[in-house]
This record gives C-alpha cells, sequence and structure tokens, in this order.
C-alpha cells in the first residue's frame, strides 16, 4: 500500500514551456506537509516535454513520467494520468494552471475527516499571471456543503440555484476507475459527479482550489480550452445534467411522475440558456456577430430574449451580422479579386469592420469605379446599400447573384 497521500495528474502535449512553468511553482510556491506525487501523462508529444519532466525529477521532485506510445486524445491522456496514480487522492492540473496550495491542504484534511465523501469540489480562481492577481471567481459557494449519498434531488437543486460547475475537485481515487469512463454527448463533470455520488457522499467547499491562468506570461494571446467549451458546448451541458438526473431517476432518489420531469425539464432549460448568454457575449467579442445571432434566436425562444446579454447587442446585431455576411460572400466564391462598395457614405470605416470580419487581404475594396471592365467584373462582388444600383450593376456585366443588397443581408436578422 502506498504511503502517498496526493497525486497530482497533469495531463499534457507538446507544451514543454507551459509544462516547465506549472512545475516550477512547485519549487518556488507550493508547500505540502504530506508525501505526494506530480504524475505526468504525456500523449506522444514531440518536443522537449519528456526532457522538461524528467530535468526535474533530477532536481528532486516527485515527478512520475509516463508516454503515451500515440495520441489518444485529451480524456484519454487525464485517465492515462489518473490510472497511473498510487495516492490515496488524486487532483487534476491542466498543464498551463496553478494550484492554490492551502485550499488544497484543507481539502485533503476534509477528505482524511469525512471517509465517506468520494469528492470535494470547490471553486476556482481566473488569473491573470503577468499582473499576478486573481481577476474574478468561477461560482462561489458560501460555506462547505455534504450532500449524502444519491441525494441527486439536493445537489441538482444546488447546481441549478449557484450555476455550479464540478470542473475542480480533489478525488478519492478508489472511486476513479468508476466514475471517469467515456462520455461525449453529456458533459463530463455533470455526468461524473453523478457517478461519484452514485458511489458516496460529495462536497462542496468555499475555499478554491486551483487557479485558471487566463493571460499567461508564455503566451498573453493564447486562447484557454474552458472558453472554446462555453462558446459550443450549451447542449452539451444540458445532455450532462440529464444524465444526472436519470442515473438519480433509476436509483429511485428522483420523482418520475410526468410533473417532476417537466419541473427537471424547465430547469434544464434555463440552466442551458443562461449558459448560451455568456457564448453570446463571447462570440461577440469574437466579432462573430453571426454566431452571435443564432444563439439570440435559440435565446429568445427560450423565453429569455431580455436577457442582459441580449439586450446590450440588439440595437446593433443586425448591422454588424449584415457587415460580417458581406464580408462571408465576398471571401466565399472562387476568384473574387475585387468588392466595390457602391454609394457608401464612409468607405474607410466600413473597409475596416469588413477586414476585422475575415474579408481576406487579396480582396481590393474600391470605391465604384468610374469606367467598368466587363472581364474584371467576372471576379468583381458589388455591394449596393439601397438596392437602387442593382439592375444598373446587371446591365454592366457583374454576375446577379455578386450583387449584395441592405435588404440581401439583414433580411433574416431579425431582432
Amino acid at each position: 500500500m502506498s504511503d502517498i497521500k496526493l497525486s497530482i495528474c497533469i495531463p499534457t502535449f507538446n507544451r514543454a514551456a507551459y509544462l516547465q512553468n506549472a512545475l516550477s511553482r512547485f519549487e518556488t510556491h507550493y508547500r505540502f506537509d504530506f508525501p505526494y506525487e506530480i504524475v505526468i501523462s504525456d500523449n506522444a508529444s514531440t518536443d522537449n516535454t519528456q526532457d522538461v519532466a524528467e530535468a526535474f525529477a533530477r532536481k528532486g521532485l516527485p515527478v512520475r513520467y509516463h508516454r503515451r506510445a500515440t495520441n489518444g486524445g485529451s480524456l484519454a491522456n487525464t485517465v492515462s494520468a489518473f490510472h497511473h496514480a498510487v495516492g490515496r487522492y488524486a487532483f487534476y492540473h491542466a498543464d498551463d494552471d496553478f494550484l492554490v496550495p492551502d485550499g488544497i491542504v484543507e481539502a485533503v484534511q476534509y477528505l482524511d475527516a469525512n471517509p465517506d465523501v468520494t469528492v470535494c469540489h470547490a471553486p476556482w480562481h481566473l488569473y491573470d499571471e503577468v499582473a499576478d492577481k486573481d481577476v474574478a471567481q468561477f461560482y462561489t459557494v458560501d460555506f462547505d456543503r455534504k450532500f449524502a449519498r444519491r441525494n441527486f434531488a439536493e445537489v441538482f437543486q444546488f447546481i441549478f440555484e449557484r450555476h455550479i460547475f464540478p470542473e475542480v475537485g480533489l478525488y478519492r481515487t478508489s472511486v476513479l476507475r468508476s466514475a471517469w469512463v467515456p462520455r461525449d454527448f453529456c458533459f463530463w463533470a455533470f455526468s461524473y459527479l453523478a457517478h461519484f455520488l452514485d458511489e458516496g457522499a460529495v462536497a462542496f467547499l468555499r475555499r478554491p482550489l486551483y487557479r485558471s491562468v487566463t493571460v499567461s506570461s508564455i503566451d498573453p494571446n493564447r486562447q484557454q480550452a474552458g472558453n472554446e467549451q462555453v462558446m459550443t458546448d450549451w447542449d452539451k451541458y444540458r445532455g450532462g445534467l440529464e444524465y444526472f438526473l436519470y442515473l438519480g431517476i433509476k436509483r429511485g432518489a428522483i420523482a418520475n411522475s410526468r410533473d417532476a420531469r417537466a419541473a427537471f425539464e424547465q430547469k434544464c432549460k434555463i440552466f442551458t440558456l443562461n449558459r448560451m448568454a455568456v457564448a453570446v457575449r463571447f462570440w461577440a467579442a469574437r466579432k462573430d456577430y453571426i454566431k452571435a445571432y443564432e444563439l439570440y434566436t435559440r435565446m429568445a425562444i427560450g423565453g429569455m430574449v431580455d436577457h442582459p446579454e441580449l439586450t446590450k447587442l440588439r440595437d446593433t446585431l443586425p448591422l454588424m451580422a449584415g457587415i460580417q455576411t458581406l464580408a462571408w460572400h465576398a471571401a466565399s466564391p472562387a476568384g473574387i479579386k475585387r468588392l466595390i462598395l457602391a454609394g457608401v457614405s464612409d468607405r474607410s470605416a466600413l473597409e475596416d469592420m469588413l477586414r476585422q470580419f475575415g474579408l481576406p487581404p487579396d480582396i481590393e475594396i474600391i470605391d465604384e469605379p468610374r469606367a467598368h471592365d466587363r472581364e474584371r467584373a467576372e471576379s468583381t462582388v458589388v455591394f449596393v446599400p439601397d438596392g437602387r444600383g442593382y439592375d444598373r450593376f446587371v446591365s454592366l456585366g457583374y454576375k446577379p447573384n455578386l450583387i449584395f443588397t441592405d435588404r440581401d443581408l439583414v433580411q433574416h436578422v431579425v431582432v
């Protein structure tokens, strides 16, 4: 039997610089008064990841390095790290994030004192490494909460009311084999929470255990995987909640009447729509107003047309989506070399926006020329704002389906 108390599990792939940064914190910032190990699972990296891991091991860090022969995807690599762990407890550590060591210590003490608890979940900080400060906290727990085994109804209500995502947790390794299994359509954190609750009690602790790095000193402009998820995975979130409820029903812990199912269905819907609202904000920040509008329609039909994220976009969304659509239309056909903006009062401003929305630099943007060349018309897109010049451009040899008006671009953006 291993005397290791904690296994800190780091799956990684081709991110040697980030791994170096993460491991250096074990030398400079973290102190644990119990035996621990750092389990690294390398998903067949082609960079110097192995050299980094072995260098820290030589310096005395308790690094256990394991290399997969092939890249099996992120879930398989995470499970690889967990399965190689020999500690009593295990903690997932992304290779580009940091720990809150005092929170980890408290969670270990909590599990020691509560042998019936299978997992301690906790909030996490959003951390700006460049400024060296926590900028926000992802959800809050007012006080440590413990839920008895198979208390699915109360845990679901807790998640719904607090909008909790159980992504950060300290796990009892004895239940990992049954809890971390492949799930795709159902968001893993809710699915695995159902498994942990099926095995024993679960706890939600007030103190954060983790720092999710939003601005990295290595690459301040890097995209976060979590942000990518929230922009696309809202239906998986709903699937995870439904999975959680299903297991509760099968265990006899949740009512299965028509009224009860309808109430849970409504709560899953509300939770999902609120996640869509976050996605709307992220897509708008990326200047992808077409995707923001698609989510706008789903939120509106779900009864959230007055959600703050929608109201602040409502006035500008048709215009922005229309300009982005023009950029898309101009960039899509083969062989396009020019975009004529006919009768546009501020061509410079519109050109700047079209470029921001993805119009390639090799497509020239011009005012309407004084003389029209039928040969060049073959490779030209035309924008005529009010549509009154449409027939004239057709008569000049421009292709009918490469001439766009305001109506073409915004007719179907209805707010």
